[in-house]
């Protein structure tokens, strides 16, 4: 697999890895979950992503947000929320996703030489999959586990994953972020702000008329199958696969059965 490992957007550096294939069709690009980062999408030596693009006879990207994996922290990132610039720092707020989705992404894409991607993203990365590609030109669109509005269920997840943070998952994601305490607060202060229990994108994704397949496990941990069913109400032409005895990462809980539907989904695609 073909590295580089950072790369400036906006005199802020990301950490982009490339899985090398064909260049005659639309590439994949991965978008990671709340917590996530480039090595995060590896389990066990093995990289889903690699795997994916192999079966589906595309090359790839795989990209870390900022304050997560390699890439450069956010500013000041429990501070008051302001604009600096480009980026945004201080402490997130609720439209985070959508500067994802509607500033990042494209900056990055156009960084890239990527136009009208596959984009396959994962809880927090399938949202901003989703903001983008009712906003703007994508070959196809893979979301897993997505959030478009905000449940009871995954506001209990994640007051868990705070309780948790110092005494056992501080150290288990310290091995994937240079900056572990820039990557699980911005994610965890925003999700449990009072400000975020608005956060609504359902009508916005009646935006998407491109393809559209949606994934969720059936036992998510961090939200419902509403999620799917509110997504298909907006999105009639979008294609379901619930998965049992899945959680909320059908990529490592079932990543074989997961490449093999996927690439079925993609095969007449350019």
């Amino acid at each position: 697999m073909g590295a580089m490992p950072r790369i400036d957007i906006h005199g802020v550096g990301l950490e982009v890895e490339r899985i090398p294939g064909p260049t005659d069709r639309a590439p994949l690009v991965f978008l990671h979950e709340g917590l996530g980062s480039v090595s995060l999408w590896r389990q066990r030596g093995r990289s889903w992503p690699a795997d994916l693009c192999a079966a589906t006879g595309r090359s790839g990207w795989v990209y870390s947000r900022r304050g997560y994996g390699q890439s450069d922290p956010v500013a000041d990132g429990r501070g008051p929320g302001r604009m600096d610039g480009f980026w945004h720092i201080g402490r997130h707020e609720p439209d985070y996703m959508h500067r994802e989705a509607l500033d990042v992404l494209p900056a990055l894409l156009d960084a890239l030489g990527v136009q009208r991607p596959v984009l396959i993203g994962h809880s927090d990365g399938a949202t901003i999959a989703l903001i983008h590609a009712a906003r703007h030109a994508v070959t196809a669109t893979v979301v897993m586990a997505p959030h478009v509005f905000v449940e009871d269920i995954a506001i209990q997840a994640i007051s868990t994953a705070r309780d948790a943070y110092d005494s056992t998952l501080r150290d288990r994601l310290a091995r994937h972020h240079a900056d572990v305490d820039n990557a699980f607060w911005q994610w965890n202060d925003v999700w449990l702000s009072d400000a975020f229990r608005r956060f609504d994108i359902r009508d916005e994704c009646a935006g998407i008329a491109t393809p559209l397949m949606l994934v969720q496990g059936r036992q998510d941990e961090y939200g419902t199958l509403e999620q799917l069913r509110a997504i298909e109400r907006a999105v009639p032409h979008a294609m379901t696969l619930e998965i049992d005895h899945c959680g909320h990462s059908p990529h490592r809980d079932h990543p074989e059965a997961l490449t093999r539907a996927v690439a079925a989904f993609l095969a007449p695609f350019p």
